[in-house]
């Protein structure tokens, strides 16, 4: 079974440190840090899990998240939305958005891997 992840992150510490942790977990970790051209690189990369910052240059999270839930191929590939902001209604639209996942920063290295072998045997199973 495939276990590719596709990381849209721009800070280059969260990133690497992300990559790091799920790479030596067995995954293939692809990373983007450009909202702007996200959802062609999503498409291009088929991965089976997305982890998508919600601050993004050009194009924020969650208009990448909108746009993704609306194309029929992708509208079940589970996210993991990562955010600096943790208030509720950041939270409430992402889930109104189709959000898998919602985890505020700074995070555990087990929050992630959690929410991440949570996400991909729920996919799995679907």
């Amino acid at each position: 079974m495939s276990r590719k992840v596709l990381l849209i992150e721009d800070e280059p510490n969260i990133a690497e440190a992300i990559r790091f942790l799920l790479t030596r977990e067995g995954w293939q970790v692809e990373t983007h840090a450009e909202g702007t051209d996200a959802l062609l690189v999503i498409q291009g990369a088929k991965p089976d899990l997305v982890i998508l910052d919600v601050m993004l240059p050009g194009k924020s999270g969650m208009e990448i998240l909108r746009d993704l839930r609306e194309l029929e191929e992708l509208r079940n590939l589970p996210v993991l939305m990562l955010t600096a902001r943790g208030q509720s209604k950041d939270r409430e639209m992402a889930e109104n958005a189709g959000v898998s996942r919602f985890m505020t920063k700074p995070f555990s290295n087990a929050e992630v891997l959690t929410a991440v072998r949570d996400l991909h045997a729920q996919a799995s199973r679907s």
